[in-house]
């Protein structure tokens, strides 16, 4: 096993609804598809099961109170370059959400082979 440890990576956060929409299907879905097609490392869609926003109504999966736009947050962990390039073209695609940009620390752990592409700009001890 080897580790690779980065200290210039970023993640992005991207929250909205889940009925948004884009060129006819899901915001989620074609942001998703926009990241993949730039490059990023991968990509993870949440859906809330609760919770509020901006307008302070609850939005729930109860049975009871059938929220019809669930909150969705898409999060990518990638170097600091390519969150940028990422924010740039999925921002514009956004009408009503909300996106955050964090610093975060990435320890890679895995084969060799498997992490030697993010070597390039990694901190490491020896």
């Amino acid at each position: 096993m080897v580790e690779v440890e980065h200290w210039n990576t970023l993640r992005l956060k991207i929250y909205i609804g889940e009925h948004d929409s884009w060129d006819g299907k899901p915001l989620y879905k074609a942001i998703v598809e926009k990241l993949r097609e730039i490059g990023v490392a991968g990509a993870t869609v949440y859906r809330g099961i609760y919770g509020f926003g901006k307008k302070s109504r609850i939005h729930s999966t109860d049975v009871l109170r059938l929220s019809t736009d669930l909150p969705i947050v898409i999060e990518v962990i990638d170097r600091g370059h390519v969150i940028e390039k990422a924010v740039n073209i999925i921002k514009p695609m956004i009408k009503d959400g909300m996106i955050t940009v964090e610093p975060v620390i990435v320890l890679w752990v895995g084969p060799k082979k498997e992490i030697e592409k993010f070597e390039e700009d990694a901190v490491r001890e020896e």
